[in-house]
């Protein structure tokens, strides 16, 4: 039974992940709620690994999506297409410098100090309103409407908008398309480029932490998994990989008809709750 509810657990992480880590919603303030309410007592240095792993399986669903268009090496691709998918990725990089500057020396003091419920409701009711304001005002019509069309220095602004994430509950995904819409790009735009910074951005800090963690196996610091442990990562990870894929799809289909709003709305509820639940239950 108990390996029953652990399995039901994982599947359940992998769905809130899949979900909540490309829509513009906050996969921390879903998942420090969840941690709350199903994987409190759990070993937090299991916990810090079973997130990694997760993240690698929404990662590899981008990787999976968007194959064709992420490969340079491609043989349908002529020379012009793979010149254009190597300048994209040269984009993708620059953008990426900000957070290997700042942010991954500073990832784990951040969430250290910020990684609690006040803050994650802040910020979710605050980049929640952004979104609202956003798409309550009247705008020109975005001036970037492919990946293509996008300079490096707009990428290197967004990743720069991207550091704002490293406050729990920001929403690295709301928070670079919020960045890349008020740079001129359209919903769309943002929506793909943000699915593509993620991909070093997270798999270089998933690597990281995969390496501290068996460093600390090796010095003894850290306990090797059992086989039920084993068994929740491969789940949790599947799940992830899944659910991500449709989620990754669905917005990128509603970003076509519709706008962010919605989202908008949804966080300023979240971040509402959340506070409720910090000042009436939690300790």
């Amino acid at each position: 039974m108990t390996e029953f509810i652990e399995i039901l657990k994982s599947i359940l992480y992998g769905i809130v992940e899949g979900i909540t880590e490309w829509l513009p919603v906050s996969s921390t303030g879903h998942l420090i709620l969840f941690e709350e309410l199903w994987w409190k007592e759990s070993d937090p240095n299991f916990m810090e690994m079973f997130r990694v792993v997760i993240q690698l399986g929404a990662i590899l669903a981008v990787i999976v999506m968007f194959f064709r268009k992420l490969n340079p090496f491609s043989p349908k691709k002529d020379a012009l297409a793979k010149r254009s998918t190597w300048e994209m990725w040269f984009k993708v990089i620059i953008a990426c410098v900000p957070a290997a500057v700042v942010g991954l020396p500073f990832e784990d003091t951040l969430d250290r100090y910020f990684y609690n419920f006040p803050t994650v409701a802040a910020t979710l009711i605050i980049y929640g309103i952004a979104f609202i304001a956003l798409e309550s005002t009247k705008r020109p019509l975005p001036k970037i409407n492919d990946v293509s069309e996008m300079s490096y220095k707009t990428a290197l602004f967004i990743g720069l908008i991207q550091l704002l994430s490293l406050i729990p509950g920001t929403s690295r995904s709301g928070v670079t398309i919020l960045g890349a819409m008020l740079l001129g790009c359209s919903r769309a735009v943002a929506a793909e480029f943000s699915f593509f910074l993620a991909i070093p951005v997270m798999f270089g800090a998933s690597l990281l932490k995969c390496a501290a963690y068996a460093k600390d196996i090796i010095d003894g610091e850290a306990l090797m998994i059992d086989s039920l442990e084993i068994t929740v990562l491969l789940v949790g990870l599947v799940v992830a990989f899944v659910v991500s894929l449709l989620a990754i799809r669905f917005l990128t289909e509603y970003v076509k008809r519709k706008n962010f709003k919605p989202f908008g709305y949804y966080r300023v509820i979240l971040g509402i709750i959340l506070l409720g639940y910090f000042f009436l239950f939690a300790k």
